[in-house]
């Protein structure tokens, strides 16, 4: 009934900059919180960041003052801008959003299928 669907990822130099997308659809009623979490190889998959429908943000420590999460609520998409990336930032990124879709009366978490960012000279 709904798709995430994120892009934007790729291969970066560090110090470098990128803007990954997440986008919503099928039959969404409201959308509460998003957000992006990443996964190294061999590693668990981790939370970046979230925002809630309010736009109020919050960010794991290792991306503060490089991260920027925001959201467009008319066009059912977040966006992740990185700057100043480094080599441990490579990970592939997910989405997750919180959805109340028409017909529904409860929340129902989703997940997009994931964007590869490699950082690397």
């Amino acid at each position: 009934q709904v798709q995430l669907v994120a892009s934007g990822g790729g291969l970066v130099q560090p110090g470098g900059s990128l803007r990954l997308s997440c986008a919503a659809s099928g039959s969404i009623f409201s959308i509460s919180t998003m957000a992006w979490y990443h996964q190294a190889p061999g590693k668990q998959r981790e939370l970046v960041g979230s925002i809630t429908s309010g736009s109020n943000t919050n960010y794991a420590d290792s991306v503060k003052g490089r991260f920027t999460i925001s959201r467009d609520n008319a066009k059912n998409t977040m966006y992740l801008q990185m700057n100043s990336l480094k080599p441990e930032d490579t990970a592939v990124y997910y989405c997750h959003a919180r959805v109340l879709t028409y017909g529904s009366s409860s929340l129902r978490s989703y997940w997009g299928q994931g964007t590869q960012v490699t950082v690397s000279s």
